[in-house]
């Protein structure tokens, strides 16, 4: 939790809908959780924090890895005299580097991360960086991010990831065809399923960010069109169009109405007839229908509050709201990024009350008083509202389970559906 003078204001916008504006107390974790998802989609890229034991802890407890694996992250540990500046950082740095490229010759791309300590005391990573690609190239190419903490939500660490990979992607020929990038680290089961659709719709030249090997980044220029899978990556987004691509604006694809609105984005984009759109998408648009409506029962007409944690929110309430009949009571989200959620705002209903940023203790209180049937908040706030009799989603899980597309509209709707059948469980 982080702390900052209280300032609450509320003006209208973003197709009429109230925003709350609040700067006060907000809870979050920091960017390195998201090295839990990132390290498992690009699977021969390793993630090496620097920071203190807490952050060691924090992502060994967020990742839940076994004590016999081996997995493609680590923590620098900073110890008390690099802190007070009694031995040379950098050399230690180079130091543990060169020992885990000795030891994991399957490394190819390797991340230093920086943390809450190593910002503090102003560890320029950026340079350590630069100089350890050199040292190791061309085997190992070496970046790095900020995951700190630090006025940041978590989400906002895969958005740093992928803003770093782009500044390394090769400029496409200006004479080069048209391609599509998709935006956002999916797990490897939907961006199968949608480059199976890609290729239905005729749109051949399909990229995915992050890629799954480092070797597999695609390439950028002027006739680059980009397409965004998570709300969560302006940062990614400058960065694209800094190097020529330009943006789909669409929904994102979470239930069959976003994931439909997705994909006739892209395929508007590409000019592929709206005739055979409805035809790729036919089966899948029926599927998810079906899987979403077995949870209506249980979810059409509940009242749900987001405080905000992951900038999934608006997404999320828009699906819960238009296929399942929920009433959004309250939507938080860390961070506004109108640009990349104009077409998921005019799809709320009118009224739907919204808020950027946190001040905790008002939004609890705003929640208590609107005792809702089901609060998505983060790991933080879930214990003591449970205890205050309220159910809870994690906001996190989110990130970590796979809920985009067709095939996932189902399980998507089960994970709102599971606290609720709990708490009436426990009821009886």
């Amino acid at each position: 939790m982080s702390g900052a003078t209280a300032r609450t204001v509320t003006e209208t916008g973003c197709h009429d809908l109230p925003v709350l504006y609040e700067r006060g107390q907000h809870e979050v974790f920091c960017g390195l959780t998201s090295i839990v998802w990132l390290h498992r989609k690009i699977q021969d890229a390793f993630f090496l924090v620097v920071g203190s034991r807490t952050c060691a802890h924090l992502i060994q407890s967020a990742a839940g890895v076994m004590i016999f694996a081996e997995p493609r992250f680590a923590t620098a540990i900073m110890e008390e005299r690099d802190l007070a500046g009694l031995a040379d950082m950098n050399d230690e740095l180079d130091r543990v580097v060169g020992r885990l490229v000795e030891r994991r010759p399957d490394i190819k791309l390797l991340f230093l991360v920086g943390s809450c300590p190593s910002e503090v005391i102003k560890l320029d990573l950026g340079r350590a960086a630069e100089r350890l690609s050199r040292a190791f190239a061309p085997s190992v190419r070496v970046l790095h991010y900020s995951g700190s903490g630090i006025e940041t939500t978590f989400t906002q660490g895969e958005d740093g990831c992928l803003a770093a990979l782009v500044a390394t992607m090769s400029s496409a020929a200006a004479e080069a065809a048209p391609s599509l990038l998709v935006v956002g680290a999916l797990a490897d089961v939907v961006e199968d399923q949608f480059r199976r659709l890609f290729d239905a719709l005729g749109i051949e030249r399909v990229g995915f960010l992050p890629p799954r090997r480092a070797d597999q980044l695609a390439g950028i220029g002027p006739k680059t069109r980009y397409l965004l899978a998570q709300p969560f990556l302006a940062d990614t987004a400058k960065a694209l169009e800094r190097r020529g691509a330009r943006p789909i604006e669409a929904p994102f694809p979470l239930g069959a109405e976003g994931t439909t609105a997705w994909l006739e984005a892209a395929a508007a984009a590409f000019g592929v007839p709206a005739e055979r759109v409805d035809s790729v998408t036919e089966a899948g648009r029926e599927r998810a229908a079906r899987a979403v409506e077995r949870h209506r029962p249980a979810l059409g007409g509940k009242r749900i509050f987001f405080f905000p944690d992951s900038q999934l929110e608006i997404p999320l309430a828009r699906f819960l709201v238009r296929e399942l009949g929920m009433e959004a009571v309250e939507v938080g989200t860390p961070y506004l990024h109108r640009a990349q959620l104009e077409r998921e705002l005019a799809l709320l209903p009118p009224g739907t009350a919204l808020s950027e940023g946190q001040d905790v203790e008002r939004q609890l209180d705003r929640c208590q008083a609107a005792k809702p049937d089901i609060v998505v908040c983060g790991l933080g706030l879930a214990n003591p509202l449970e205890a205050a009799g309220m159910t809870t989603k994690w906001s996190i899980e989110l990130l970590f389970t796979p809920i985009q597309g067709y095939d996932q509209a189902g399980d998507l709707a089960e994970l709102f559906a599971r606290p609720l059948d709990r708490r009436t469980r426990l009821e009886v």
